[in-house]
């Protein structure tokens, strides 16, 4: 459908939205209080567009408000690139469909906010840049697979978040910066380093400028994000969730996944974007069917469950650089998951813990898949006005647009130099290729899973803890821990960002082998349910948006 015929679409759809409205439709019991944005989960959502409380329109609307309130004023937290200009006839025709036909999934009606790096459809209004200039305006040939999904399932997308640039595979370079979206920050300390690369999710997430967000993660930037955003993260096993469309960094580590407020949230998300993807050989590997994630959510899942603490490495402060705190926090957590009915194994070690430490062997694989894929994005795009074509083409270009690309403290591109000297896929590739599986998996989680006969592993998710899982393809789940108490020492983490700080969460995270999401799932949500940890602690004020659907409800 071309892009005249489809705004004619939903212009006519938007039509019967405004019929349904004045019908007096949104007839729901006025007793009924209207959800808090700031925490409001998908099933609450849901049931308030059910019954005709609010609309989709409504949500895109105070969703929008929120946004322009703290992204670029106020705490100018930049998580968010930019909106989508067709989401309220998109909302308006959802809403209208809800009418005659019925909801189509839990997701329908829902705003979905995603990573600059998962491309939407150049003629909605939205770009997909990895947060580069170099992307602006380049059109690319379809939705990723996973927007597919969402799209099918009912859901909006409204807009695009920061991320670190190109999913922090440029250089040395503080989380959260990109050329486009300039330094995304935490909400709950000024300044504070939000984690990436999918920092804009995270933020967007923690205070509801969204009702839930996708990431990606390659190396810890979805884990990494929810562990410093209060938020709950899934790194899914590489080849559940369809990478197709997603400006890549390696396909042998990168994944798509949920960054929400609740498992519960993640879950729900997860169900709808996992399964197998004809342009994504990757996930026609998956076990069959796919999981209904929901179905995981048990308070008890927990009891008789064997829980592994690989304490070599992952808990050594001194190879971690982890504050000492969190490892304070985390032996509360352990205590948490014993009253919980889980059996804890202390020590329960990775046999490669100290290999993988000293290992450079992921290094040697992402440089070198990164070159050849992204040389193949840019090939498969349909335009890029900035003659942007190869990654040594990107090199150039932000050089010599520094004012865009290069502001002082955000100079460095030592990553993109390293990659693009490598010289494809040789015999030390194969080698470290097959290493990295060995040290992850093999010697690594499994090895660690079968000798102690656990059913999952945990660990704080600051620090090396994501190293095993990306290199193997493993999934992780992350939900919040604690948060850094008052006197904890503020540090820099770059030109503009802080970390530690103040209140800056911590997250927990479990991990196990591939396709144990169902499991892993499950332990968190048990955690979750009986910590209740992120509502002990809000953002800062001037983070917190005030719009509510009231204020934009009839408007």
């Amino acid at each position: 459908m071309g892009a005249k015929l489809l705004t004619l679409f939903w212009a006519w759809l938007a039509l019967g939205e405004a019929l349904y409205v004045s019908q007096g439709v949104v007839s729901a019991s006025i007793t009924t209080p209207l959800p808090d944005l700031y925490e409001a989960s998908v099933i609450e959502l849901q049931a308030g567009l059910t019954s005709g409380q609010f609309t989709s329109v409504d949500l895109i609307k105070a969703y929008f408000a929120r946004i322009e309130e703290v992204n670029l004023q106020g705490p100018m937290l930049r998580a968010v690139i930019e909106t989508n200009p067709s989401a309220l006839l998109e909302a308006a025709a959802l809403d209208y469909e809800r009418l005659t036909h019925g909801s189509r999934s839990a997701l329908h009606g829902i705003p979905v906010l995603v990573k600059d790096n998962i491309a939407t459809v150049a003629f909605e209004g939205m770009n997909t840049t990895a947060g580069s200039y170099s992307l602006l305006n380049s059109v690319v040939p379809d939705d990723a697979g996973v927007v597919k999904r969402l799209r099918k399932a009912g859901a909006i997308i409204l807009g695009k978040a920061n991320l670190s640039e190109w999913a922090h595979f440029r250089g040395n370079i503080a989380s959260g910066w990109s050329g486009r979206g300039g330094q995304c920050t935490n909400a709950y300390y000024p300044n504070a380093d939000p984690c990436g690369s999918s920092a804009g999710s995270g933020v967007a997430a923690s205070i509801g400028l969204a009702a839930v967000t996708l990431g990606t993660e390659t190396d810890g930037s979805i884990t990494c994000p929810a562990n410093q955003n209060n938020v709950v993260g899934i790194k899914t096993t590489v080849g559940l969730t369809s990478r197709a469309g997603v400006i890549p960094i390696s396909e042998h580590q990168d994944t798509v996944g949920p960054l929400t407020r609740s498992v519960t949230d993640a879950a729900i998300v997860l169900s709808i974007i996992a399964g197998p993807d004809p342009n994504d050989n990757f996930t026609m590997a998956q076990p069959m069917p796919v999981p209904d994630y929901t179905m995981a959510l048990s308070n008890t899942s927990l009891v008789g469950k064997r829980i592994g603490v690989p304490r070599a490495v992952f808990l050594n402060d001194s190879m971690t650089g982890n504050d000492p705190y969190v490892n304070q926090v985390f032996e509360q957590a352990l205590e948490t998951l014993k009253i919980l009915g889980a059996t804890i194994v202390d020590p329960a070690d990775l046999p490669s813990a100290y290999e993988i430490y000293e290992s450079n062997n992921e290094t040697v694989v992402l440089d070198v898949d990164f070159k050849v894929q992204l040389n193949a994005w840019f090939d498969s795009l349909v335009a890029n006005p900035s003659g942007v074509a190869s990654l040594e083409d990107l090199i150039m270009f932000d050089s010599n647009n520094p004012t865009l690309e290069e502001p002082a403290g955000y100079t460095d591109q030592s990553i993109l130099i390293e990659s693009q000297a490598t010289t494809g896929f040789n015999a030390s590739y194969y080698q470290s290729l097959a290493f990295d599986m060995e040290l992850g998996a093999t010697r690594g989680i499994d090895a660690a899973l079968k000798m102690y006969a656990l059913d999952a592993l945990v660990l704080p998710a600051p620090g090396y803890t994501t190293v095993p899982a990306a290199i193997a393809g493993y999934p992780i789940v992350t939900v919040p821990l604690g948060f850094y108490p008052e006197n904890v020492t503020i540090s820099s983490a770059g030109p503009e960002t802080v970390y530690p700080a103040p209140g800056v969460p911590i997250g927990l995270s479990f991990f196990g082998t591939a396709w144990s999401e169902y499991s892993l799932v499950s332990f968190a949500y048990a955690y979750e349910q009986k910590t209740q940890t992120r509502l002990q602690r809000k953002a800062y004020a001037a983070a917190i948006p005030t719009t509510q659907l009231a204020d934009v409800i009839g408007k």
